[in-house]
């Protein structure tokens, strides 16, 4: 910080160049004038002023607040003590009266940037909040946009394909089944691929068909236009079988999966799916069909888990204490490897996604949001089979199961390498998709 004093000299400059004193010498001028008024007046009338100043002046960490300074040296009190002295005849008033000036002066200017830096210092803060707000915001804003862009391409898509050449723009379906998968997943994908997912054509029939949708749901990499998302890019191209999202965590990626699906797709149940899962589609969407007229339902595996609240343990919770005591458990809510939800709680979500939620589970976040509405909870083992030879006994008591996985590892273990074995052995007939009927 400095000080800047340009004189005018008859109308012109003094010079060409600013004067500039900097804040020490500034400081060491002013206490060089008290000094030499220590020659030239009565030195008891200056160090009684001294002391008064150090009992009022607060100097924390070795700063000095000159607008204090400035308020002291020109109170009455101060005053005061030099008129008791004034009577004394070696008291040379004009050097009195030049310090005095001196120290006014000094005190006013640097008091006069305190008032800056700390107006400034305040509205720093302010803005660091304001900031955040802003991001949260456009956080907001951004999410909308990608899923309206995400609507927008694939009702492009749609039309290119000849979806619509009954005439209907946005047709009817039966489900939605979105399978969440990562950047580093393309095995897994492919392991689906050639197993349960229908490719090429048999996709594109089972859509006009069945009005089946099968998606792989992934979000953008946080590097536009890296070398994430032009693989992803090259894979689409190839397949044309994702639906692409923004998002940051998964409770977050569920919400935007459901807001964007129920934009794209007008379908009687919207399901989410892990992609180290095997699902048998015929008898999925035979379950699901004897649940078609009811508005709000919830299918699932339904479980109540333990509330972790050990920090560092897998599934901790952060929010524990929301649940009651230590040991207490979660509300019903839908395993999170598959389920499925109707069309009006889908677009319950897509309103009030801004406003839901999210615990650091996601089937915990997605459970929580229909606690207090009017929803059918519909639990449904053959959803959450084992693998062999779980799936094997229950298919040979009449029982097909819809979905299966391993519980130890919340997914099919080593799921690369044993799709292809789980399919042999917990797969539908191959003929149950084309002739079943929802």
């Amino acid at each position: 910080m400095s000080v800047k004093g340009r004189v005018g000299v008859g109308g012109g400059e003094m010079g060409s160049r600013n004067a500039v004193v900097s804040r020490n010498l500034a400081l060491l001028l002013c206490f060089g004038c008290f000094s030499a008024g220590i020659l030239f007046t009565n030195r008891q009338v200056l160090i009684n002023a001294v002391l008064l100043l150090s009992s009022k002046l607060d100097i924390d960490n070795g700063h000095l607040d000159w607008c204090l300074l400035l308020k002291i040296w020109t109170e009455p009190e101060r005053t005061n003590l030099e008129s008791k002295n004034c009577n004394q005849k070696l008291v040379n008033f004009s050097y009195v009266i030049a310090i005095d000036f001196l120290v006014i002066v000094f005190a006013s200017i640097f008091c006069h940037y305190q008032k800056v830096e700390n107006h400034t210092s305040i509205n720093s803060l302010g803005q660091i909040s304001n900031t955040q707000y802003d991001i949260s915001a456009l956080d907001s804003k951004i999410s909308n946009i990608e899923m309206k862009l995400a609507a927008a391409k694939a009702e492009q898509q749609s039309l290119l394909s000849g979806d619509t050449a009954s005439g209907n723009l946005k047709r009817k379906y039966f489900m939605v089944i979105g399978i969440n998968t990562a950047f580093s997943s393309r095995k897994r994908r492919d392991s689906l691929r050639t197993t349960w997912m229908p490719q090429g054509e048999a996709r594109k029939k089972l859509e006009k068909e069945k009005g089946i949708v099968v998606r792989f749901v992934i979000g953008h990499s946080s590097t536009a236009g890296g070398i994430l998302d032009k693989a992803i890019e090259a894979e689409e191209m190839v397949h044309g079988d994702f639906l692409r999202l923004g998002y940051l965590e998964l409770s977050a990626k569920t919400k935007t999966y459901f807001s964007t699906a129920v934009a794209l797709w007008d379908a009687d149940f919207y399901i989410k799916v892990d992609d180290d899962v095997h699902v048998n589609l015929a008898t999925l969407g035979t379950i699901l069909a004897g649940h078609r007229k009811k508005r709000r339902v919830y299918v699932g595996c339904m479980k109540s888990g333990p509330v972790l609240s050990k920090r560092g343990v897998k599934y901790y919770e952060p929010e524990y204490w929301k649940f009651g005591e230590a040991g207490n458990k979660y509300f019903r809510h839908a395993t999170g490897q598959l389920y499925a939800i109707s069309k009006d709680l889908a677009t319950y979500i897509s309103e009030n996604q801004h406003i839901l939620h999210k615990y650091v589970n996601e089937d915990v976040s997605l459970g929580s949001w229909f606690i207090g509405l009017d929803v059918e909870h519909v639990d449904d083992k053959r959803i959450c089979c084992g693998t062999a030879p779980d799936c094997e006994w229950k298919a040979q008591l009449g029982s097909v199961c819809a979905a299966s996985f391993d519980w130890k590892c919340s997914g099919i273990c080593r799921s690369v390498e044993r799709m292809v074995e789980v399919h042999r052995t917990c797969g539908e007939d191959v003929n149950a998709l084309e002739h079943a009927s929802f």
